[in-house]
């Protein structure tokens, strides 16, 4: 593996994933803005194939469940043996397991995890992993919502999306981010841009004004006014 980059002005992420299906991260690093992050050397993203570390030359990474019950269950040793493996050439800030049981993701983990360097996911499949995994390798735990998916791949892209985009330089312009849906726990105001009739659909007076106390004013007030009819719960944060 190449060296990575150092830390400079604008930071550095890596992250891996070890997942049984990198296929199913092919694309999403690979266009718009995650693609220019890795391109402009803010982010590197190292998909890894969990089957390397087998336990034999079949590829074999689960077994059945002691006790019994249904679907397999992703092995120890495969999971141990890679998380060693890569945690050898970097220090990880962050284990994390994605899990439908796990603390539900918002836009207050994405911030924290995006000042991190090192993170390393990790893919649950079938019927999840061998709970010594859990207690002695995981950090942190993630779910990104209250339902459950194949595996843990799709929540995985979702985790590098929402945190990349907060890396200093990756958005072309730095401040974008800051005002997002759930920053300060309030949604994003009503946006407009051309024409400014539609159908005789008006843009709101106070957006063409060219006064911008005004309307950042005008911004905070659609943006509580939103929170409380669409998502009471966040104002009660």
């Amino acid at each position: 593996m190449a060296p990575y980059p150092p830390l400079g002005d604008g930071g550095y992420m890596h992250i891996d994933i070890l997942t049984v299906l990198p296929e199913l991260l092919e694309s999403p690093f690979q266009h718009s803005i995650m693609k220019r992050a890795q391109e402009k050397g803010l982010l590197s993203v190292q998909v890894h194939q969990l089957r390397k570390w087998a336990v034999n030359e079949y590829g074999m990474v689960d077994d059945y469940q002691f006790g019994g019950g249904a679907g397999m269950l992703m092995m120890c040793e495969p999971l141990a043996k890679a998380i060693d493996e890569l945690s050898q050439q970097r220090k990880f800030d962050e284990i994390i397991f994605l899990t439908p049981d796990g603390e539900l993701f918002n836009q207050k983990t994405a911030n924290s995890l995006s000042l991190k360097e090192n993170l390393l996911l990790i893919c649950g499949h079938y019927k999840g992993i061998d709970e010594r995994i859990r207690e002695h390798f995981v950090t942190k735990e993630i779910s990104i919502g209250d339902y459950v998916l194949s595996g843990g791949e799709l929540p995985a892209a979702i985790l590098v999306d929402a945190i990349g985009r907060l890396l200093p330089g990756v958005l072309n312009d730095e401040t974008s981010a800051l005002f997002d849906s759930f920053q300060d726990n309030l949604l994003a105001p009503p946006v407009y841009t051309r024409p400014e009739d539609f159908r005789g659909w008006k843009v709101p007076a106070v957006l063409m004004g060219g006064n911008h106390k005004l309307i950042e004013e005008w911004r905070h007030e659609q943006s509580v006014k939103r929170t409380k009819e669409r998502r009471p719960d966040l104002l009660d944060e």
